[in-house]
């Protein structure tokens, strides 16, 4: 098992590299001014995979797949070098417009953000901007499929014109899935998506996760190891702004190859 000596000359173990690869990432580095928060990360993600993101907090796990929708674009000290391409197309081209990229690339956040309007204009909102319907009975069926694959409406079928702060805080998150994948996007990040609901809306969304895997590349990042494990086909593991470890998750979960993965996991560092 690999030791902890010197973690700047640590280099990633396990399998970075997968199959027909949709998401890849080639030494990636974030700054934020002097803080150097991702050190030379690369990764690659297939398509339909979901892979879980884990490490101590601080770790550079967020701000890694805020790179993937350029969300740290709106951060002005940041800079970021590498490569990361979508699909064989480099996201960070000047040619790309992000507002697309995002469309491409949906986030739901830690804390669910519902817009202050209506369930039906919440879900609206993205294809309207993005003119992805011609009228509003398309509309209309973007907005109810899109309820119906995040799992919500059965429960708000008859109240779509209320308002979405009026719903659960799970509901409430299940509302902010059904907005992102209503604008047919191609991955979805989720930066702990379940860490400010109670058990039973978490068990919901994770089983909404393993649906959506269908037709989904899902990034998550999470705190909770038993749910990266029900989760996940691929687990990486994050250190110091590091990728230490990333494999199958029973591997990594069972038999992990780093000394630093493996105090994580139980509970030694973190």
């Amino acid at each position: 098992m690999s030791s902890t000596d010197n973690i700047e000359n640590i280099e990633t173990i396990g399998k970075t590299d997968v199959k027909n690869p949709f998401i890849v990432a080639k030494d990636v580095n974030v700054y934020y001014g002097d803080n150097h928060a991702i050190k030379d990360v690369s990764l690659q993600i297939a398509k339909n995979q979901v892979i879980a993101l884990i490490g101590p907090s601080g770790c550079g796990k967020s701000t890694f797949i805020r790179c993937i929708n350029r969300m740290n674009d709106t951060i002005d000290i940041a800079k970021i070098t590498g490569k990361i391409s979508l699909d064989g197309e480099d996201i960070y081209s000047k040619k790309l417009d992000p507002v697309i990229l995002r469309a491409r690339v949906g986030m739901v956040f830690q804390k669910p953000n519902p817009f202050p309007k209506s369930i039906y204009d919440n879900v609206a909102y993205g294809p309207r901007i993005h003119g992805l319907a011609k009228d509003r009975n398309e509309l209309d069926e973007i907005v109810i499929n899109s309820l119906q694959k995040a799992g919500l409406y059965d429960e708000v079928s008859d109240r779509l014109d209320e308002s979405g702060l009026s719903l659960s805080g799970g509901q409430q998150q299940r509302l902010c899935i059904a907005r992102t994948i209503a604008v047919n996007p191609e991955v979805i990040l989720m930066d702990e998506p379940c860490s400010a609901l109670d058990p039973i809306a978490t068990a919901r969304i994770e089983n909404l996760i393993d649906e959506l895997s269908e037709k989904f590349s899902i990034v998550i990042v999470t705190h909770s190891m038993q749910q990266a494990a029900r989760v996940s086909q691929r687990v990486a593991y994050f250190h110091l702004g590091r990728l230490i470890e990333v494999d199958d998750t029973e591997k990594v979960f069972t038999n992990p190859s780093h000394v630093l993965t493996q105090d994580y996991i139980t509970g030694r560092i973190g």
